[in-house]
């Protein structure tokens, strides 16, 4: 038998805290939440099942996780966001991996996490399809999640299991934070990553992302819902380039405008 904790990420997560937590509870030994910034009633509902939120500043999901590991008291840690709720048969999954043998610290487990975008499950959302089966169960001593800006995974074990059972990820709930991620993310993107600045390039990539991600993953069947995903697959597409191409623009300018002021100081 072995102790597991939980490793709990919120911001202003008040619309899913009473799904999430409980599930949750059934499994920890110990709860780790870690907060980054939130002013609704977030850390309101984490006190009220006996929780205690630390705050961190955001800087990238990983990140985040990995702050939330370093807190636990157990070797063996459990990741969950707050807008992924497990469903009983998780839970009973990973109860009885609790009650048997210590399992070697190389080893992982998957969780099957199924995709709601505006109230709906979805078969995709750029640049994933749904189910996907991120590690979240894992020896802390072996394995981290990397420091990637933008869809981070961990890293370091030797072997891994999936754990039987369903996981609602129950994101991007409204057309605003639909798009305020996006913005975000493609942001972070183009600051920690070394994207081709290319308007060209963005074009391409955004035409084929719509044929891709909206029609022929049949996104088109999901309505309203289809066309928000296959939106934001083609957007997506195209900021990230169009962003890296506006900054190196920027760049430019500020060099042409250096020198000339140098040249006139002389």
């Amino acid at each position: 038998m072995f102790k597991i904790t939980v490793c709990l990420l919120t911001f202003n997560s008040e619309r899913l805290l009473h799904d999430v937590i409980p599930p949750l509870l059934k499994i920890a030994d110990e709860m780790v939440v870690v907060d980054s910034g939130s002013t609704d009633k977030t850390r309101y509902i984490c006190e009220s099942f006996g929780l205690l939120p630390v705050y961190k500043k955001f800087g990238w999901h990983g990140e985040q996780m990995n702050h939330a590991i370093s807190l636990a008291s157990n070797d063996w840690v459990l990741c969950i966001d707050s807008d992924e709720i497990l469903d009983q048969e998780t839970v009973n999954a990973i109860l009885r991996l609790k009650a048997g043998d210590e399992p070697e610290p190389g080893t992982a487990w998957r969780i099957c996490r199924h995709w709601f975008v505006l109230g709906e499950e979805v078969r995709t959302i750029y640049p994933v399809s749904s189910p996907d089966y991120p590690v979240r169960l894992f020896n802390r001593k072996q394995s981290r999640f990397n420091n990637r800006p933008v869809d981070d995974q961990v890293e370091g074990f030797l072997r891994c299991e999936r754990i039987q059972g369903y996981v609602k990820h129950d994101t991007f709930p409204t057309l605003h934070e639909l798009f305020n991620k996006l913005n975000c993310y493609t942001t972070r993107l183009v600051q920690h990553q070394k994207i081709r600045p290319s308007v060209g390039r963005g074009v391409i990539s955004a035409i084929g992302a719509f044929f891709k991600w909206y029609l022929f993953s049949g996104a088109w069947r999901k309505g309203k819902v289809g066309v928000a995903t296959g939106l934001y697959a083609t957007a997506y597409s195209f900021l990230k380039y169009f962003k890296s191409w506006y900054q190196h623009q920027e760049k430019k300018e500020s060099v042409a405008n250096e020198q000339t002021d140098s040249q006139i100081a002389k």
